[in-house]
């Protein structure tokens, strides 16, 4: 479905909803007093859209699977972004709730659906993951739970979504994600009497993603692919460019004859290596049109490979280059130098946090204009952040990756164990962003 037309049902039919389901609430808590909350048995964390998102809230799922164990932890999530969640292994298959998005009708049974799997398997706790979204925040509510975590506007001018949370956690927009995520589960143990929920320090965790193992047969698989595209044996080195960025966030796209240029001039100086360009399998006929034109030689991936073999593909390859988008996350979770451009969001709250991430980005002043209270639905109309994105900058970084160098001073992520080690003064509130370049141009 379209993410303006959810947008849309978010706000004209989620606002009275909530509104009438808050009165509901508070005549119950009138009329039968709300008693000590006993300890939570049963969590179903809520994260519908965004795979890329899921790779950051690992660590806060496993913390859930910590607290009441692996066949107690429940994961609400639309059909399409169920991947992701498979791979991490943390909540079995039996345990992930799935909504179909594709037609209006599907999407309204599986809610429903869902809130009723969730009574009828003695759900007593929900964690609300998405940002200030009306419709998690009443499906949290419709599951009968006795204690609901998620995010509350208390008095900024924040979207409103009622009062139908519990344990009413403070946003704070200076918080890389993967660190909000891990509060969240752990405010489902303070007392909901707390005024803004959580009142605690950030803790000092590594957020960095599991490492993704490919199998040899998935690695051979793969490979004859690569070759039968290239029509010969296909060596390294590899570079990977990902031009196009969900159409959740359009605004998020370099320009695609920046790849192209990128990619006419990796080929140019490093003749020997093998440029691919990747993509969903609806992209397929756009990538190919971009690989045609960088040069007859470029592979086009899109439509060839599943998500998992996409994951193969980046253990076996040398440099990826990619909006900010799923893709960036992905990569994180492998050994690939990923090159992730940031334009209207900004990587101190949304960055990648695997070891070989680096960031390029722009210090606009309007930047970043998307965030959680605007539904991450931006006003801009001209994505100059984005556009200021040189290629010659972006070449530099691929160039001493491919080269073995790196002219860039910091090599470890921030809150990362590695980071620790080299430094245990560095916290995780220090957080969790690449390499990072800032264009100034």
């Amino acid at each position: 479905m379209n993410p303006h037309a959810i947008r849309r049902i978010d706000a004209w039919v989620g606002k009275p909803a909530c509104f009438i389901l808050t009165v509901l609430r508070r005549i119950a808590n009138l009329v039968a007093p709300s008693k000590e909350l006993p300890p939570a048995k049963k969590i179903l964390l809520i994260k519908m859209i965004e795979q890329g998102a899921t790779v950051l809230a690992y660590r806060a799922i496993r913390r859930a699977v910590e607290r009441v164990g692996r066949e107690n932890v429940y994961f609400w999530v639309f059909q399409e972004n169920r991947f992701i969640l498979d791979l991490l292994e943390l909540v079995p298959p039996e345990n992930v709730l799935v909504i179909r998005t594709k037609k209006p009708l599907l999407l309204f049974w599986d809610l429903l659906k869902g809130a009723w799997q969730a009574r009828r398997l003695g759900i007593d706790a929900t964690v609300d993951m998405e940002f200030f979204s009306r419709a998690s925040a009443i499906l949290a509510f419709l599951t009968g739970a006795r204690r609901r975590v998620g995010l509350h506007r208390f008095t900024s001018e924040g979207p409103y979504r009622g009062d139908l949370l519990t344990h009413r956690v403070q946003h704070n927009p200076y918080l890389h994600v993967a660190a909000a995520y891990d509060l969240l589960v752990q405010a489902l143990d303070r007392d909901p009497r707390e005024i803004p929920l959580p009142k605690q320090l950030v803790p000092a965790e590594d957020y960095s993603p599991p490492r993704f193992k490919a199998t040899e047969a998935e690695r051979s698989k793969v490979q004859a692919t690569l070759d039968r595209l290239a029509g010969k044996p296909v060596q390294g080195p590899i570079v990977l460019l990902n031009p196009n960025a969900s159409d959740l966030l359009p605004l998020r796209r370099w320009p695609t004859e920046r790849f192209i240029e990128l990619g006419q001039r990796i080929l140019r100086d490093h003749p020997q290596a093998t440029l691919a360009i990747t993509g969903a399998p609806d992209e397929a006929e756009a990538a190919k049109g971009v690989a045609a034109k960088i040069g007859p030689s470029v592979l086009s991936l899109a439509g060839h490979t599943t998500l998992r073999e996409l994951f193969v593909v980046y253990t076996m390859s040398d440099v990826l280059v990619t909006n900010d988008s799923g893709p960036g996350h992905f990569s994180s979770m492998t050994d690939i130098t990923a090159i992730v451009l940031f334009g209207p969001e900004t990587p101190a709250v949304f960055g990648p946090l695997g070891p070989g991430s680096k960031v390029v980005r722009t210090d606009l002043a309007c930047s970043p204009c998307v965030n959680a209270f605007n539904h991450r639905f931006s006003p801009c109309n001209n994505n100059v952040c984005m556009q200021m994105i040189g290629v010659d900058e972006v070449y530099q970084m691929v160039d001493d990756a491919l080269r073995g160098k790196n002219r860039l001073k910091l090599d470890i992520l921030p809150g990362t164990s590695a980071a620790r080690q080299a430094d245990p003064s560095i916290s995780a509130s220090q957080a969790a962003i690449g390499q990072s370049v800032s264009v100034d141009q």
